[in-house]
């Protein structure tokens, strides 16, 4: 049986404006083992970003704030951290791919000064030590001539090769975790490829756990050993990567797959789309998220939230229609 390292219970993280309250995670449970590579998907502001940042506690402390639930990490519980127990904690235990690499480092600063600073801050050795330590963090990511490139500006680089400095930082110092918040966004095809494999292999050789949250189903589909589909700061499906694309359950899933361009569509064809927008978060929590453009919906979900229940074993959905008998089949609107 795998060791669990993450595991994630009814998280919820609100932030408090003027507005209201808006609900950016809601009730969020998952577990992450040693060497798996789990992944998180869904629409822009579905809450996957919000679920990473409340994992390491990087929310902007005026308004942002984990009002209930439990974050355990290797049997350390994070919400019991001091500023500088997580301090120690993000960079030893956690580290953190963010999507765009371009901002992610100083451009006042040379590539060797960023990367030696952050050695020295995480552990005990001389600049001697910390410049040979980075150079050869730049060879295992793949960059040649490494030396040079510690003497470089973030801005001499591409943004292939500033995404793979990041990298290089984040395992720095063998960290358990790593949570690639889509790191290949800011990035063409080819050099996305490149990254991902990289991430892989660093799965392979290190048995480091990855966090992916992408909006890619096809880079999912390429990496990840599960799959948490979320909508509007909820769970709506949580499976193997496998089950998600052969035997998904949940309307809101069906559209995401469907949505997908495919291969030997004819040129005139239409893409499918989700209709309508994602619910407005400070008005979530009285019924299913997703009713207001489900095609499936009847009156109870439009009136009941609905509990993440177990249809299958390790197959985790969120759905009135799916937990009652009968169910749902794909395709059959006229169901509702």
């Amino acid at each position: 049986m795998s060791e669990a390292l993450l595991t994630v219970k009814d998280l919820k993280t609100y932030f408090y404006t003027s507005g209201g309250i808006s609900k950016a995670v809601d009730g969020v449970s998952f577990q992450i083992n040693r060497g798996e590579i789990m992944g998180i998907v869904g629409e822009s502001g579905s809450g996957k970003s919000v679920t990473s940042s409340s994992i390491i506690r990087l929310l902007p402390s005026d308004t942002g704030k984990i009002v209930s639930g439990s974050i355990d990490f290797d049997g350390t519980d994070v919400l019991a951290l001091n500023k500088k127990e997580l301090l120690s904690f993000r960079g030893k235990d956690v580290s953190m791919i963010f999507q765009n690499p371009m901002t992610s480092l100083s451009p006042v600063f040379k590539i060797g000064h960023q990367m030696t600073e952050l050695i020295r801050t995480q552990q005990k050795v001389d600049r001697k030590t910390a410049c040979l330590m980075a150079e050869e963090a730049l060879v295992k990511v793949g960059i040649t001539d490494a030396r040079r490139r510690l003497d470089s500006y973030p801005y001499e680089l591409s943004g292939g090769m500033c995404q793979r400095v990041i990298i290089a930082m984040s395992i720095l110092s063998s960290p358990k975790m790593i949570i690639a918040d889509e790191p290949t966004t800011a990035l063409d095809v080819t050099i996305q490829a490149q990254v991902l494999d990289l991430l892989k292999e660093m799965r392979k050789t290190y048995q480091t756990a990855i966090l992916l949250i992408t909006h890619n189903l096809g880079v999912v589909w390429k990496m990840c050993d599960s799959v948490m589909v979320m909508y509007a700061g909820k769970t709506v499906e949580y499976t193997t990567c496998r089950d998600l694309y052969h035997n998904p359950l949940h309307p809101y899933t069906w559209g995401l797959l469907d949505s997908m361009p495919k291969l030997g569509s004819e040129p005139e064809e239409e893409l499918s789309t989700i209709q309508g927008t994602p619910p407005d978060l400070r008005l979530t929590g009285t019924c299913c998220n997703f009713s207001s453009r489900c095609p499936y919906a009847g009156e109870i979900c439009k009136s009941m939230v609905p509990e993440l229940k177990e249809l299958e074993p390790g197959h985790f959905v969120a759905c009135h229609r799916q937990c009652g008998e009968g169910g749902l089949v794909r395709g059959g609107v006229d169901q509702a």
